[in-house]
């Protein structure tokens, strides 16, 4: 066995002398694992396959495309579409010319687009689809530095204006023609990177205000990448699916920064109809998703069960009750008795695995989730079917990488220790603050805010309220720093604690709780359209829409009767007791990022919605039974319009014994 094919089956790199860059890595990898999987896409309902050395002329050639057209050191290349090995291979071939690529949100609006495209003033863009192209081409007029844009999906392209347009493939084929004129030019170019020189641009989420471009150098990726790697003994026989947004810095790190320092394979999804069906056939080893992800899954697991015969619910709730009591204990190779571990036996063969199979998660060796906060219930849920599932705290600030839970060490309410080369602090407020080789360089355009984030000594604020155990070294975060308050009586308000909880129930899409120098909480609920338009259709419940399916009575009584059960929950905390919803309401619409409320990455925009549902707060404190409210919503194509409703308030039972024990 070669020494290149014994680090592929082992997953160990080589000491010293690692690459710097992305570009640097990939000649590695085409040279040492040319002959492995480096991506897979499925189109047409076909597994297509490119090997590194394969992947490597493709990105070759597209960069040599790319001085075709004049792209020069320094240029901001945008990229926006959905998960496909060529558009990664654009943010590559970008980085070979010394251009940056800007990934943006495939969703995002044509003003949305425009801002990011203005600010960082790209000169090209390389669009995944008609769609795209169109959202670029309605606010050219307020581009003034664009020069030219490359298409990759032909449909619907024939009869557009081409003079500033070009397709993918005939723009690679070019680059190939011109190959022996341009090669020295590229090969000089791509051995000028250092570590210190900028490898991507990710723009925040813009939870609080416009959206930041977050400047990070292949020193940050290429260090962050190799930590965290090592920290969880990746490898190069490792298999991911990549189906996040590709403008997200976690996107970036798995199908980029981890998948070019490992060797391992980056799989993309048909779409997103498809991606569960594609995720059972590939079967990642590494997985990651958001808690919405995860959430989602559930409630479609409850759903079915729901569906399934008594027989059936019964072998899932008993099998389950015993897998939440000791499966955490195996997968953390703690001692479980002989008895106890013959049951789990039997419920892998009749339940777990069956579920793990269904759910595409067989395979998986390590699993995270981040983004925000995950409810306990949920994230103890995988965790006793023995999927190896643990949190990581991160930013795109810091290129991902915080703190990191290790094996053996996972709990739900940490969010690990610090991922090796980060240290911590905690500010006198209780701010989290950190430091590590991940911290960026800058925010473009903005050293205001850079030097409001981090410190001269390279500290870096991030927003967030916490603590660092004595006991465990282990972090726990509370809630964003902004959103942390106190009650009129001075207790603690943590909202996302609760929401978290509310959002365990598959009826509960979404929750936003209020208090912040109010004398008790209430909260704004959304259902979850899929689970309880599941529930309406087993019952011959009928409903025209989603307005009138969260106004319906029996609908209201279940929401009410989960506040009742979260309440129940707040208070065996006495910290956050006084956390506990004392009304609420459902409202009449999805919180929607199209309207502002959410962000790109379904972070709640608390401001945006306490001044636009300034009405509805204003009923749940002065006491009104109901209240009507006219609501602006912005349709899939972009019109305007709006939606009139009358939302019943209830109120819900608190308990008063936890209350007390908080005051004492």
């Amino acid at each position: 066995m070669t020494d290149w094919e014994d680090e592929l089956a082992t997953g160990t790199q080589a000491p010293g002398g690692a690459p710097d860059t992305i570009p640097g890595l990939l000649a590695r990898n085409a040279d040492k694992y040319g002959a492995s999987p480096a991506y897979r896409e499925k189109e047409f309902g076909i597994w297509q396959s490119w090997t590194w050395a394969e992947a490597a002329e493709e990105i070759e050639a597209l960069a040599l495309g790319f001085l075709t057209l004049g792209v020069e050191k320094g240029d901001h290349i945008a990229v926006i579409g959905r998960n496909r090995p060529y558009l990664y291979w654009t943010m590559v071939a970008a980085q070979m010319t010394g251009a940056v690529p800007v990934p943006i949100y495939q969703e995002a609006v044509g003003d949305e687009i425009a801002y990011v495209l203005d600010h960082c003033d790209a000169r090209f863009i390389v669009a995944g689809d008609q769609e795209q192209v169109d959202k670029v081409l309605e606010v050219q007029d307020q581009l003034g530095n664009l020069t030219h844009m490359v298409y990759l999906d032909p449909r619907g392209m024939r009869k557009y204006d081409h003079a500033k347009l070009t397709r993918f493939s005939t723009l690679q084929e070019a680059g190939r023609a011109a190959r022996t004129d341009l090669i020295g030019e590229l090969e000089a170019r791509r051995s000028a990177l250092t570590g210190d020189d900028t490898c991507v641009m990710l723009y925040t989420s813009g939870t609080t205000g416009r959206p930041k471009g977050v400047v990070l150098s292949y020193h940050n990726i290429v260090e962050t990448s190799r930590n965290s790697s090592d920290f969880d003994k990746l490898r190069a026989g490792d298999e991911i699916l990549a189906y996040l947004p590709m403008a997200w810095v976690g996107d970036f790190i798995f199908s980029i920064g981890q998948a070019y320092w490992t060797g391992f394979c980056v799989n993309c999804p048909e779409n997103a109809d498809t991606m569960m069906s594609d995720l059972r056939e590939i079967g990642p080893t590494y997985y990651f998703a958001p808690p919405r992800v995860f959430e989602t899954l559930l409630t479609n697991v409850m759903i079915r069960m729901e569906d399934a015969g008594r027989f059936k619910k019964w072998l899932f709730r008993v099998f389950m009750d015993h897998a939440r009591k000791v499966g955490p204990k195996l997968l953390d190779g703690q001692d479980v008795g002989l008895g106890d571990r013959l049951k789990y036996m039997l419920g892998e063969l009749f339940v777990y695995a069956p579920l793990k199979n269904t759910l595409g998660f067989t395979r998986v060796r390590v699993g995270y989730t981040a983004g925000e906060a995950i409810g306990p219930e949920i994230f103890d849920f995988y965790r006793s079917l023995g999927i190896n599932l643990k949190q990581l705290y991160g930013q795109t600030e810091a290129s991902v990488f915080i703190t990191q839970q290790a094996d053996g060490e996972v709990r739900s309410d940490t969010v690990g220790t610090p991922t090796p080369g980060v240290e911590l602090r905690i500010d006198d407020n209780g701010e989290v603050f950190y430091r590590s080789p991940g911290v960026f360089v800058e925010y473009y355009q903005n050293a205001e805010s850079t030097r409001d984030t981090k410190d001269a000594e390279g500290w870096v604020a991030t927003g967030d309220a916490g603590f660092i155990e004595e006991s465990s070294g282990q972090l726990r975060i509370i809630d964003r720093a902004k959103d942390v308050g106190k009650m009129a009586d001075g207790s603690m308000f943590a909202p996302k604690y609760v929401e978290n909880k509310l959002k365990f129930y598959p009826n509960v899409l979404e929750a936003v709780v209020l208090g912040a120098g109010r004398d008790y909480c209430t909260a704004f609920i959304n259902i979850d359209l899929t689970a309880v338009g599941n529930w309406a259709e087993r019952n011959n419940i009928a409903y025209a829409s989603y307005q009138e399916l969260a106004g319906h009575q029996q609908v209201l009584d279940t929401i009410q009767s989960h506040v009742e059960e979260v309440n129940a929950s707040v208070a065996e905390d006495e910290m956050l007791s006084g956390c506990q919803i004392r009304r609420f309401l459902v409202l009449h619409k999805e919180l929607d990022a199209d309207d502002g409320e959410l962000t790109r990455t379904r972070k709640v925009r608390r401001r945006i919605i306490e001044e636009k549902y300034a009405d509805l707060i204003a009923a749940l404190y002065d006491g009104s039974p109901e209240v009507s409210t006219v609501t602006e919503v912005t349709y899939e194509d972009g019109r305007k319009g709006s939606i009139a409703a009358t939302l019943q308030i209830r109120d819900a039972a608190i308990r008063e014994v936890a209350v007390r024990m908080a005051a004492e």
